[in-house]
Parts: structure tokens; sequence; C-alpha cells
């Protein structure tokens, strides 16, 4: 009982704003880089990917749940692909849970560094932890179920034996490293379009185009939009360190 009531005081304690952390300059650079580190080189892109791909695969079964649609189910395969599957009577609900694809890593990349350098490094993996466990519920295959479980014991880690500056210092750099994902995934979206027509059918712009007869480039355009916006959320107080250190 003593150690349930003390893991339960912990995870309670997280939803509360630590001190700061003192990010340097230094460190903020370090952060970029270890982000790029893992998010760039093809080794480290191999694992790292498969979060970012949860991450996407989430925001459409989100999306679905919050538009009143039946979410079936979410697979996660090794080769950075996923599907959500989801049952609606309303075209627009089904546009609207693809749509919330791409631009999600993106968007919880920049809450993460918005939590990490506010102080609330530790509600963030603690959240993360909860949405991760929770979707559990809704995988259906073994991939995914690996995928998951270990994000959740990572997050789990960070959330109970990590000091609060711990916490924030790892937001800060996963959440950088969901916005240069959220890039490269971009980047990769637009090669299909342009270079590999042949895999159309996997491509959500695609889809997009297929549900409303809006052409795939707008929708890639607002993707884009998206994406940037995030960035520069993020860059604010990224940037506010590195100036200030210089």
């Amino acid at each position: 009982m003593d150690s349930a009531a003390s893991l339960w005081n912990t995870f309670a304690a997280a939803f509360t704003q630590a001190p700061v952390p003192n990010i340097t300059w230094v460190e903020m650079l370090l952060s970029l880089a270890a982000a790029t580190a893992l998010s760039i080189p093809r080794r480290s892109w191999r694992y790292f990917g498969l979060l970012a791909t949860a991450t996407h695969e989430l925001g459409h079964a989100f999306a679905a749940v919050t538009s009143g649609q039946r979410l079936s189910g979410i697979r996660l395969r090794l080769d950075h692909s996923g599907t959500t599957t989801t049952y609606s009577r309303s075209r627009l609900a089904a546009a609207w849970s693809c749509f919330w694809g791409y631009p999600v890593p993106a968007v919880v990349g920049a809450a993460f560094v918005w939590s990490g350098v506010t102080g609330w490094g530790a509600a963030a993996m603690a959240v993360s932890m909860v949405v991760l466990a929770g979707s559990l519920l809704f995988l259906r295959n073994l991939a995914a179920f690996l995928i998951t479980i270990t994000a959740i014991a990572g997050a789990a880690a960070l959330t109970f034996l990590a000091p609060a500056a711990v916490a924030g210092h790892a937001a800060v750099i996963l959440g950088l490293a969901l916005l240069v994902a959220a890039v490269r995934d971009l980047a990769k979206l637009t090669h299909v379009h342009l270079r590999r027509r042949d895999r159309l059918a996997t491509s959500d712009a695609y889809l997009l185009y297929r549900a409303t007869s809006v052409p795939s480039a707008v929708w890639i355009t607002i993707f884009s939009f998206l994406v940037a916006g995030s960035w520069l959320a993020a860059w604010f107080p990224v940037s506010q360190i590195l100036l200030g250190g210089t």
C-alpha cells in the first residue's frame, strides 16, 4: 500500500509546475544536436521514426474519437508505416481524422519544448504515459504493442524516477526531435507525390483529395503551414535561450 501511495503521489506531483530548468545556450545547442541525431541519421531514425509514426497515428485516432467516429484499431509496422481504422457516416468527419496525421508530431513537439522550458516537463511525460497506455486498447498487432510499451516505459521512467529538471531537458530534446521528424515526413510525403506516384494510395494528402476533391497540393501546403507554425512556436523559447547566452 505504501509503495502504491508513493507512486500515486509521485504521479500527482508531476502535474505541478517545477522550478524552471536552467537551460544554458550550450545545453540548448546540445539539445538541438541530440534532436537532429535522433531524426536525421538512418540508424537512429530506424528506431526514433517508430515513435514519430506512433504519434502520427495517434493524431488520426484522437481526431476520430473527438469527431464522434468509431475507432476500430491502430496498426504500427517496423517499416515506419501505420494504419488507423475508423468508421464514420460523415465524409467531413472522416476527412477531419485523415487530416490530423502529419501535423500532429510537430504540434506535440512544440508542446514538449514549451513544457520543458517552463517547468512542465514531468507533466508532459506523465500525460504522454497516460495517452500511450490508453492507446493499448486499440492496438491490433504485435509491433504496435512493442513500440508503445517501450515508449510507455521511457515516459514512466522520466515521470517516476528522474528529477524534474531531467524530465524538462528530455522534453526539450524529444520535442525538437519530433519537430525535425515532422519536416522529414513532410518531405517524404512530397517526394511520393512528385517522384513515387505509384505509392499515392499511402498518402494522407491523396486520401483527402479523394474524400473532398480538394487537390493534394493544397493539403500538403496546409500541412506545411502547420508544421512551420509549430516550429515558430517552439523556436521562440529556444531562441530566447540562445540569444540570452550570446
